[in-house]
């Protein structure tokens, strides 16, 4: 469900989601708010939900992770205790950075980030161990061209 919002709150959600280090100060500054109003908005929106936290962008590739996958998942289990043990298996592999469960000819849809080849290889390995899948392919991608885009907030919500 989702939670209402005025302009004010939206030009806070939209500088965090550019700069997340900005001070509660300038964040304050930059919307026309008091300190204090500001961090009330902020607390309101964390516990909506709407807020889930403030985090670095940081390059894989400057790190050596320079092998980004798209894992395309189908399987023929689809009870929700399957499911859960197998949510709770893909969350600990430390290589996954994206999540879904999706429609169509796929069931889950996985973003790894992986050192390389054979990274990602011990990543499949470890992925599928102990668990029945149908099908697993590999879209490894080859340049990021738009990622981690922020929300059109106020462009798409009025």
């Amino acid at each position: 469900m989702a939670i209402e919002t005025d302009q004010i709150d939206r030009r806070l959600l939209e500088l965090l989601q550019r700069e997340g280090g900005l001070s509660q100060r300038e964040l304050a500054a930059r919307v026309g708010l008091s300190q204090n109003a500001c961090w009330r908005r902020l607390k309101r929106l964390e516990e909506a939900g709407a807020l889930r936290g403030r985090r670095a962008d940081i390059d894989p590739a400057a790190l050596g992770l320079g092998l980004t996958v798209f894992v395309m998942i189908r399987t023929r289990h689809h009870a929700s205790d399957w499911a859960r043990a197998f949510r709770a298996h893909v969350e600990a592999l430390p290589e996954v950075v994206d999540f879904h469960r999706i429609g169509g000819h796929w069931d889950y849809m996985i973003k790894a980030v992986c050192p390389d080849m054979a990274g990602y290889d011990r990543f499949y390995q470890a992925l599928i161990k102990g668990f029945d899948i149908e099908a697993v392919t590999g879209h490894f991608a080859m340049e990021a061209i738009l990622e981690n885009r922020p929300l059109a907030i106020r462009s798409v919500l009025r």
